[in-house]
């Protein structure tokens, strides 16, 4: 008995014996901070954001386990109402396809926002049986922060929802009272993941979605929304010494990623003045990735014309929507 309490899993010993585990969609309308909110739940950053809306375009699960529960996060596109390209229409079934078969539903909204989108995704969500507890986010920007309770009730007579929690994702405000609400909604299961696993997602779909965020975050308002990053190569190579100089070299990564906009004259606002921009990103996602990935990286871009790829099928699933 005591070899085999040795070899076990130390987070098993923890486990708590109503230990819950499920899967939970998080979904809104786009930049209400749904993609911020998992990344602090987490404590890890796997979901890109910037103010830009719209900028998750895939379902992206992020693992979040402790000794009480396990809970997935589906983090959505989110569900707006102009579907104006093929694109635009991929991101909200995936944000509608997250729904099936999850077993709690996080209704982000901003604390003093609420637009047509925010109705959409409530009339989506009304047109199932899952149970669904509303976030209202950016609590904190409240200049009177008595005024929530009202806001609560406003929200508690439109819909019956299992919960509603005020919270700050970005200030980190009331995370933990969201945590047991999620856990207290989540049945009484084993682990679906490991327990030291953080997201599903392979390491190349994260290193293309640091690439997007950090060329979006560096533009700014210049920014082509039509734009796009697949990586080419994806190469580990572990410590060795080099046959040529005989010198010792750490194990890293290569990675050759290739960033698709749609005209020139985007391709031109992306690699920047004497190829500052596209520097700069470089710098910046490889900085992300040795801190995501652990390890040492060597990052090449390169940045290429691909004529109406967001409302092209084809080109759509060849780059992976």
């Amino acid at each position: 008995m005591a070899i085999e309490e040795f070899f076990a899993p130390n987070t098993n010993a923890r486990m708590a014996d109503d230990f819950r585990a499920g899967y939970v969609a998080i979904v809104g309308r786009p930049n209400v901070g749904k993609s911020t909110l998992m990344n602090h739940l987490l404590g890890q950053k796997l979901s890109i954001t910037s103010r830009k809306p719209q900028t998750t375009r895939h379902r992206i699960h992020g693992i979040l386990s402790n000794h009480e529960m396990q809970a997935v996060f589906v983090d959505t596109p989110g569900i707006h109402r102009n579907e104006v390209r093929a694109i635009n229409e991929r991101m909200n079934k995936a944000a509608v396809s997250a729904l099936v078969d999850v077993d709690l539903v996080l209704f982000v909204v901003d604390s003093d926002q609420w637009r047509d989108d925010d109705l959409l995704t409530l009339q989506k969500l009304g047109e199932t049986d899952l149970t669904i507890v509303l976030v209202i986010n950016k609590s904190d920007t409240l200049k009177d922060k008595g005024s929530v309770l009202p806001l609560i009730e406003t929200f508690n007579e439109s819909f019956d929802f299992a919960d509603i929690v005020p919270v700050s994702a970005l200030k980190n405000q009331n995370l933990d009272r969201l945590q047991e609400v999620i856990a207290s909604h989540l049945p009484v299961a084993a682990p679906i993941y490991d327990t030291e696993q953080i997201t599903d997602r392979s390491e190349r779909f994260l290193a293309s979605e640091i690439i997007r965020e950090k060329i979006m975050r560096s533009a700014g308002d210049e920014v082509p929304y039509d734009l796009t990053v697949q990586i080419d190569a994806f190469k580990d190579e572990p410590a060795h010494t080099d046959p040529k100089t005989g010198r010792p070299r750490k194990a890293c990564t290569f990675i050759d990623a290739t960033i698709y906009v749609e005209r020139s004259g985007q391709k031109a606002i992306v690699i920047g003045d004497k190829g500052q921009r596209i520097k700069q990103v470089g710098m910046d996602a490889r900085k992300d990735m040795e801190q995501l990935f652990d390890k040492k990286i060597m990052l090449t871009l390169w940045v290429k014309v691909k004529r109406g790829w967001s409302d092209d099928e084809r080109a759509l699933t060849s780059l992976g929507y």
